[in-house]
């Protein structure tokens, strides 16, 4: 086995034990099984079916599983909530195991992945989830939610144009971010202002001691 692949291989059986340990646990209380049924059918299925990069299966708990659980906490207001480009289901499955009690429309333009999602939220028994395929922009005048969230999408002038029409009056748009989204607000302040948003916020989230906490913004559109 080369070098890479030991160190892949010793990342892996850490992550694998980060994910049964008890902080993490104890996190997501009587959810849990549910979310490590979902990152065992990720790491299964998630390289082959194109929906994470090999890379990624090694550090499946630390960099997405919980890096989505995060943002959950941020949505504490919200009864509805679309996930733009959802992709592998990050965050918007791990929100809908978290939250049964919210009604959760994940977004996403390719069919295979739709079909994942689909296949995903049954085999979880997710009552509460809506698959939609199509592109956030199709759906602009078809239904609004209290929030918006999404990872990894677009820069925050692009998203906002997305996820923004989407959002209820005084709703709010909370997405996860990198370390350098502060340099994406002044280029997006235009599309802001359009939408009567507030200041957005960037907040620091949270999970299990030892895993680097989530960059989250959060911004609430004008009613």
């Amino acid at each position: 086995m080369t070098e890479n692949g030991t160190q892949a291989q010793a990342e892996e059986s850490g992550d694998r034990a980060l994910g049964t340990s008890a902080p993490v646990r104890e996190y997501f209380g009587t959810r849990y099984d549910q979310v490590a049924a979902f990152a065992d059918k990720l790491r299964a299925e998630g390289e082959l079916r194109g929906l994470i990069g090999p890379r990624e299966v090694p550090r499946l708990w630390e960099r997405h599983i919980l890096n989505s659980a995060a943002v959950v906490p941020h949505l504490a207001q919200a009864g509805s909530v679309a996930d733009v480009g959802s992709g592998a289901g990050l965050p918007g499955i791990v929100i809908a195991v978290m939250r049964p009690d919210v009604e959760v429309v994940l977004i996403e333009p390719m069919e295979r992945r739709t079909a994942w999602l689909t296949e995903v939220s049954e085999d979880l028994g997710l009552t509460n989830v809506q698959v939609k395929r199509g592109r956030a922009e199709e759906y602009h005048d078809a239904f609004e939610v209290d929030a918006v969230t999404s990872r990894a999408v677009a820069a925050l002038s692009k998203l906002a144009r997305m996820s923004l029409p989407l959002v209820r009056r005084g709703g709010e748009m909370v997405v996860l971010k990198g370390r350098n989204v502060a340099q994406e607000i002044d280029p997006a302040r235009k599309v802001l202002r359009s939408f009567r948003c507030g200041e957005p916020e960037i907040l620091e989230g949270t999970t299990v001691e030892g895993v680097e906490p989530t960059t989250i913004l959060k911004v609430r559109k004008g009613a």
